[in-house]
């Protein structure tokens, strides 16, 4: 009996996109290749449209990604009809593709659980999606294998399963040759994508860089301003408008943050040791604030509530 072991599958599935409540997902077409490792030569090739069980998951007009319609696989062979030769290929070797952990894999399962029959199981897994992101990571953009055949020159991808499974390998081969060379002149090679690629190019949430709004007084800080003239002192009139002239705008971002300096840092938070708190009424009103708060809650009880919200503003005039 041959033994499958050493050799690697790389197979690749079409399916529809379930976009309705309860709908699942159909097998719609199934490639694959079978690889020797030591050669990287194609040994044997597998491909087949396959006939969902609900024909109306499938759209009338070809898909945009894959342009397979319903009249596509009309006439396509049941999964359980070509299950048989989907297990002989699958079944005992090295499984390979593009994102198969997280989507094929899972699809291939579901679909002998659906006719009752025990699954193929690989002897090993090799997911380009994961191994790409570590060791030659986001040179050509993204992840996508798209991108990564258009960064090679490869051609576009076709999203059809036996020319996506041999677009794979071609990647992969591309990959593993710069690879292989940047390790050969370690120090020179290797960074030299980084030093290329496009400066506007940056990954969401990682950046280093510290943004800075510009300092622009807002239309509620005039306000302020105006509203403090006749109630503030001169010289906490002087303190306010110091603090107030550059206010400090942040973004939310979970970016490097450097360290602020001691002037940032007290002009965001003033210290109550060596300077007066600045507050929304004049200090010499206190009194009389604390006497219309004494008049209000008195008649809280004899004053409807609406009444009561309405004239609250007076408490800071």
């Amino acid at each position: 009996m041959q033994d499958m072991s050493n050799e690697i599958v790389f197979f690749d599935l079409e399916t529809n996109v379930p976009n309705k409540p309860g709908q699942k997902f159909w097998v719609l077409e199934f490639g694959a290749i079978v690889v020797c490792p030591r050669k990287l030569v194609e040994l044997e090739s597998y491909c087949t449209l396959i006939r969902p069980g609900d024909l109306s998951a499938v759209g009338l007009n070809p898909a945009r990604c894959h342009g397979i319609s319903r009249g596509t696989v009309l006439n396509a062979p049941s999964f359980e009809e070509v299950a048989d030769k989907i297990f002989k290929i699958l079944d005992g070797r090295i499984w390979a593709g593009h994102n198969i952990r997280r989507f094929d894999c899972v699809r291939i399962k579901e679909a002998f659980k659906e006719i009752g029959r025990p699954a193929p199981e690989p002897v090993a897994l090799i997911d380009s999606l994961g191994v790409l992101s570590e060791k030659f990571g986001k040179r050509a953009g993204n992840m996508k294998m798209a991108s990564l055949a258009s960064y090679f020159g490869l051609g576009e991808q076709k999203h059809r399963s036996l020319d996506d499974v041999r677009m794979n390998l071609e990647v992969l081969k591309h990959c593993a040759t710069v690879l292989f060379l940047e390790s050969a002149v370690p120090g020179v090679l290797e960074d030299q994508w980084q030093h290329n690629s496009s400066p506007n190019i940056t990954t969401r949430s990682r950046s280093n860089v510290v943004i800075k709004e510009p300092s622009v007084p807002t239309t509620m800080t005039k306000v302020w301003h105006e509203d403090q003239k006749s109630s503030i002192s001169s010289p906490m009139k002087k303190r306010c408008h110091q603090d107030q002239a550059t206010p400090m705008m942040t973004t939310r971002s979970r970016s490097k943050v450097s360290k602020p300096s001691a002037e940032e840092t007290n002009r965001k938070s003033p210290s109550v040791l060596n300077r007066h708190r600045v507050v929304p009424y004049a200090t010499g009103s206190l009194g009389q604030m604390t006497e219309k708060v004494k008049n209000i809650l008195q008649n809280a009880r004899k004053t409807p509530l609406n009444s009561l919200l309405k004239h609250s503003h007076t408490l800071l005039r």
